[in-house]
């Protein structure tokens, strides 16, 4: 491994800024199946904000609210609605990490600091990325409790049984919205600071509709634990779902986290029978997906029950889903995926994908 190397090991955290972190936290639970682990707040000592930490296979949530009126996360969500902040890389040397990201020029926001109690240290640095959004760099290795000093255990939450399981195993990628000409930007950063590279790249000719377009280049570390899509609009008839999340959310920041499963009919069942909407597409679609995908493991007829989409490459094929969106806001929804091989994105669903978008899109009369 190159001494030039962050040596980024995955995604440690997503963290919400919300404006009731315990109403948030209980729609994790109910909604998408989250266990909660841990809490920080007045009654541990935290004096100036709620956080709650929830997790569900490799996958770890952190919701927090401010306390008071002049509180960051009261401000950033007056702003941007319930929105992630933070999308935080382990890594195992987190001030040799945040040195060489700040001196190939990325803005530091939090120099190493290091954080004990009885479980342990940690360390922790930060840096500014598109919008409010930043990444946290967390190294834990020596830390063996909850989450981070100030996090109470919570050693049993009763919803965690109260509903079948939702089967989410990880964080598969992370999507950003930036402003139309900002996309190569972000990608150069992300290219020059953190040592990724290009995995994918979109043009508006392979994600439009007859009425929107979008750009989008994928960038990722290379072996897979980080995948980050940047997304930017592109001139169309109509404004597009990525400039209605710009103008809902004030500004870039994350779109969508795709949280992978092993087996996405039953995820979607139990996400169904909990509540959550998703983006429908025509029957149509699949008589189209039969033809173009082939063979796949699971039946087509809970597929289309389901409006779960199909895509392959020429090493595999994938099942996705789109969440509506979860805040009042038209801003953060989530991708349900599970991959047979495949290291692709469904370009081959990005027509009917989008189309779909668009439909709920005239519904909120954004379109």
């Amino acid at each position: 491994m190159s001494e030039h190397d962050l040596q980024l090991r995955g995604y440690d955290a997503i963290e919400y800024l919300v404006g009731n972190a315990h109403q948030a936290a209980h729609y994790y639970r109910t909604a998408f199946g989250f266990r909660l682990m841990a809490y920080a707040g007045p009654e541990t000592g935290v004096r100036d904000r709620a956080s709650y930490v929830l997790d569900q296979g490799g996958i770890r949530l952190v919701l927090t609210a401010g306390l008071h009126p002049d509180h960051p996360a009261v401000r950033h969500q007056a702003r941007h609605g319930d929105a992630i902040r933070d999308v935080a890389f382990r890594v195992p040397d987190a001030a040799r990490a945040f040195a060489l990201a700040t001196e190939r020029g990325a803005q530091p926001l939090q120099e190493p600091r290091v954080l004990r109690d009885d479980h342990g240290e940690l360390v922790v640095a930060a840096i500014a990325v598109y919008g409010d959004t930043i990444h946290s760099l967390v190294q834990r290795d020596d830390y063996h409790g909850v989450y981070l000093p100030g996090y109470e255990p919570v050693p049993e939450d009763p919803l965690a049984s109260a509903a079948p399981p939702v089967g989410l195993t990880g964080i598969d990628h992370v999507v950003a919205n930036v402003h139309l000409g900002e996309m190569d930007a972000w990608s150069a950063f992300y290219e020059r600071i953190l040592g990724f590279s290009e995995l994918r790249h979109f043009d508006d000719e392979a994600i439009s509709t007859e009425y929107t377009a979008l750009m989008s280049k994928v960038l990722w570390d290379g072996n897979g634990r980080i995948k980050l899509p940047i997304n930017e609009p592109a001139i169309g008839r109509k404004r597009s779902q990525i400039e209605e999340y710009l103008e809902a959310n004030d500004g870039p920041g994350v779109q969508h986290l795709a949280l992978a499963t092993d087996d996405i009919v039953a995820t979607v069942r139990a996400l169904t029978a909990r509540g959550v909407r998703f983006l429908e597409v025509p029957a149509t679609y699949y008589e189209e997906a039969r033809e173009r995908v082939g063979s796949v493991e699971e039946a087509w007829e809970d597929l289309a029950e389901l409006g779960i989409l199909v895509d392959r490459d020429e090493e595999g094929y994938l099942l996705q889903l789109f969440t509506q969106p979860v805040q009042d806001r038209p801003t953060v929804f989530y991708e349900l995926i599970q991959r047979h091989g495949a290291r692709g994105f469904g370009v081959g669903n990005f027509r009917s994908l989008f189309e779909a978008i668009e439909r709920a899109q005239s519904a909120r009369g954004n379109l």
